[in-house]
């Protein structure tokens, strides 16, 4: 398909929560091949739709990618119906802040669920990595980016150190 650029914080197309796919249809399969290939060529292992200007609850997802094969998910419509109760902090970047890494706090459980380009709707349990992907682009849908996730003192350092970078 073909790479679709990618929005920047402060970018207001990211603050926006976006609206339920309809139906999935021969635009929102163009879109889902074009996320695809825009994550893998950024490279990262998600991307969510307002990221390339398409406010639509869509994202698309490989957690595993960079450590073996191909996995790819595309997820129409997603939502978390459970967390768990475990929490870890670690370092979180985003395409749409390049050079950033956040320290957030999120369950490594969730369960969700969502509908694939088959329209098959999947209630599955998220864990590790997946879980923490699958919580950073909901968040992108619901228009809340990894600095929002931060306390002030942090999110003013990293605002600090990516309006420095080059």
């Amino acid at each position: 398909m073909s790479l679709r650029p990618i929005l920047t914080w402060p970018h207001p197309g990211l603050s926006v929560v976006c609206t339920p796919v309809d139906a999935i249809s021969p635009a929102i399969r163009t879109l889902a091949a074009d996320m695809l290939d825009t994550m893998y060529d950024a490279p990262g292992r998600g991307l969510a739709a307002p990221q390339v200007g398409e406010t639509l609850r869509m994202f698309v997802m490989g957690p595993g990618w960079k450590d073996g094969a191909r996995t790819p998910m595309v997820c129409i419509n997603p939502d978390i119906l459970d967390r768990g109760e475990i929490h870890e902090t670690g370092g979180e970047g985003c395409l749409s802040l390049p050079g950033v890494t956040a320290q957030v706090t999120r369950p490594t459980t969730v369960r969700m669920v969502w509908t694939d380009l088959d329209g098959l709707v999947h209630d599955e349990t998220l864990t590790g990595f997946a879980a923490l992907c699958a919580q950073h682009e909901l968040d992108h849908l619901d228009g809340i980016m990894t600095l929002d996730r931060v306390d002030t003192t942090q999110r003013a350092a990293l605002i600090a150190d990516y309006q420095e970078a080059p």
